[in-house]
């Protein structure tokens, strides 16, 4: 059964309408002390007419709400009869507590969320929320419309189309949350926010090589310079899934890295190469639970054996690129973005983007890049070679040419 239905206290199963609840007030009259009736007009004492109630309260089922004129109790009560005639009266809507608030229940869907998303993700969508429950506070949920939407939209203005874009879409979601669990019957209609992703700066092989190795020559950790290493030959794997990962995830017979918990949502297993597995061989594996990436003794304020922090690979990268004097390449450029454009000129697009394990096109073709001027000039020469300038016209074709 719905919360609204549950919550409809209908009494006209036969068809009647609905005259359930009633005007009262907590005075009495002051001649006879008896308790004030309704006339359908005022509140009075059925002796004494002119004694009435200058007090009144509303009581429907569970609901009991106080008026300071009859007129507007007279006028609410009808709302609540007419609701539940037809079939739209919630209990919730008139509670104190405000159950259907937006800050009310999207916070219950926080509380579902974050048993069901990763820590990093749940930061996410709960900032979102706060964007939101900052703007519609108690509003009702029921009543939130496409206007609403558009207004709060607009109450973003200090923020990028893509960051606005990121949270609608975490508000969408909440709304479908809702209409699963039937706390709303209908879906108000979204804004579209269009927007379009950057494209990270990237770097040619060798210099890719030369950033790395200057890592592996400033670091005294050599699992610093392993990990950004892979990254920039293990294309599918992103610099926070590889620093979350433990020793028992490591398959040495098999040669594989796996992922339980990838960004993709489904378990991932990436093939390595043989040198790779004597590297690892190098490092004697300890324990299954401990993180293959962490830090070692001497460090002022970390711990033997702690994990890599998620910024420690960009940390390294940055300072090698400072050394080499390259600017503007972060680490997720400098490596996968970088790997993938330079595989453009050995692999197929279909076989890069499953070395990739790229899930979507879209998020596949920035990685891919745009093309640049020498791009297509390469793509022209082999068009060049294809089509022989220097004989535009065979003979066949001359004669066509001429009957036409």
């Amino acid at each position: 059964m719905s919360p609204l239905m549950k919550h409809n206290d209908r009494q006209n199963s036969g068809g009647e309408l609905c005259m359930k609840g009633g005007i009262y007030s907590d005075e009495k009259c002051p001649v006879c002390g008896s308790a004030f009736h309704d006339f359908g007009s005022a509140l009075r004492c059925p002796q004494h007419p002119k004694c009435r109630a200058t007090r009144f309260k509303v009581i429907f089922g569970k609901i009991t709400k106080r008026f300071q004129s009859y007129d507007e109790a007279f006028r609410f009560l009808t709302g609540l009869r007419f609701k539940t005639d037809e079939a739209t009266f919630d209990e919730r809507d008139y509670r104190k507590d405000n159950p259907l608030g937006f800050s009310n229940i999207s916070e219950k869907w926080l509380g579902y969320k974050k048993d069901e998303v990763r820590p990093g993700s749940y930061k996410n969508i709960r900032c979102h929320i706060r964007y939101a429950q900052e703007y519609f506070n108690k509003l009702n949920v029921k009543e939130i419309r496409y206007g609403h939407l558009e207004d709060f939209v607009k109450s973003l203005e200090n923020l990028s189309n893509k960051s606005k874009h990121n949270i609608m879409s975490t508000i969408h979601a909440f709304f479908t949350w809702m209409k699963r669990r039937q706390e709303i019957l209908t879906m108000p209609e979204f804004p579209v926010i269009s927007f379009e992703l950057g494209y990270r700066n990237t770097v040619d092989k060798q210099t890719q090589q030369a950033i790395i190795e200057e890592v592996g020559r400033i670091c005294s950790n050599r699992k610093v310079y392993l990990g950004i290493k892979w990254l920039a030959t293990y294309i599918s794997i992103r610099p926070v899934e590889m620093i979350s990962l433990k020793e028992g995830e490591i398959d040495l017979e098999n040669r594989y890295l796996y992922f339980p918990h990838p960004k993709e949502r489904k378990f991932k297993s990436v093939p390595i190469l043989p040198e790779d597995v004597e590297l690892i061989k190098s490092f004697k594996l300890s324990f299954p639970s401990m993180p293959f990436f962490r830090h070692e003794g001497g460090i002022q304020g970390v711990k033997d054996g702690e994990h890599f922090g998620n910024k420690y690979f960009y940390k390294w990268w940055k300072r090698a690129c400072e050394n080499l004097k390259i600017d503007g390449v972060d680490l997720y450029g400098g490596t996968r973005h970088s790997s993938v454009r330079a595989l453009r000129a050995y692999r197929s697009p279909e076989e890069i983007k499953r070395a990739a394990m790229s899930e979507t096109n879209k998020a596949f073709e920035r990685y891919m890049g745009k093309d640049s001027d020498d791009d297509l000039r390469s793509v022209y020469q082999q068009s060049a070679k294809i089509i022989p300038i220097d004989k535009p016209y065979n003979d066949k074709q001359m004669t066509m040419g001429k009957s036409i």
